[in-house]
């Protein structure tokens, strides 16, 4: 019988010439993510704990390469980031969702993408247009509106929307992923709020990236040099961002402060 047994084939880890455009490399990157398959299993085959380190995380990504198991949408945003880190025209941000269907509340996570001043989304869902955008929205709320109008043809209604910071290039960073710089209630705001909300966020976005251009070597070579440095918590990345910073629009802070359970991320249509 063992004979007569197919060899299931693993999907192949995209590589890239040097003239392959970003955005070819990013369909590539979403292609491999989708031959990878949507985990309908019910069992979480990795736990990801959202305040690693991101080395750690990298080193998650390795594993579900290697393993080539069945993924949902936060190890996918973990994977895509692994996958663009080697592309530094290429910011990378979480997006995550909460939208109500029939009295049911669901959630889902996207990595946004923003390269050559436009934006879009890698990822994870069982439905096609709740994962994948290509880069062509010119502001983030020409994306959040897409996925809104995403969300609408399979009934449900977006409630909020969590906005994170841009992700370190560097796989072996300490620091921790920003997951809700900006926390957003759509239904509170108007769409003139919600516009100067998300160009208040994309200007943060952009000053983190100037400030990190200013810093010429990662936390984690410095750390590397003298481990022993009584000023270590001052280094720390993660705690320069810290909640002082996030903002919150239309909630009480102690809604949005409530921990989400890391493998509750679904979309259930």
């Amino acid at each position: 019988m063992s004979r007569n047994m197919q060899l299931v084939p693993m999907p192949c880890v995209p590589t890239f010439q040097l003239s392959t455009l970003v955005p070819d490399r990013l369909e590539a990157i979403q292609r491999y993510t989708r031959e990878l398959q949507y985990n309908h299993t019910g069992t979480q085959f990795f736990e990801i704990k959202k305040n690693r380190p991101l080395t750690g995380l990298m080193d998650l990504a390795r594993e579900m390469i290697r393993e080539s198991l069945p993924i949902k949408c936060l190890e996918a945003v973990i994977l895509g980031i692994y996958l663009t880190n080697s592309m530094p025209g290429v910011e990378r941000f979480p997006i995550s969702f909460k939208t109500e269907f029939s009295g049911n509340y669901f959630r889902h996570i996207v990595l946004g993408i923003h390269y050559a001043g436009r934006f879009g989304t890698l990822g994870m869902s069982r439905r096609e247009d709740l994962m994948f955008k290509p880069p062509v929205c010119r502001t983030l709320i020409d994306l959040i509106l897409e996925f809104e109008s995403s969300y609408r043809k399979c009934w449900h209604t977006l409630k909020k929307v969590k906005i994170g910071q841009y992700v370190s290039h560097d796989p072996h960073s300490v620091e921790q992923i920003e997951w809700k710089h900006s926390v957003i209630d759509i239904e509170k705001l108007s769409r003139e709020e919600l516009r100067k909300e998300l160009e208040r966020h994309t200007r943060d976005m952009r000053l983190k990236v100037m400030k990190g251009a200013a810093v010429p070597s990662s936390p984690t070579r410095e750390r590397k040099k003298d481990s022993s440095s009584p000023h270590r918590s001052q280094s720390s990345p993660h705690r320069r961002n810290g909640r002082g910073e996030r903002r919150s629009s239309g909630e009480k802070k102690t809604t949005d402060q409530k921990n989400l359970n890391d493998v509750g991320y679904q979309i259930r249509v």
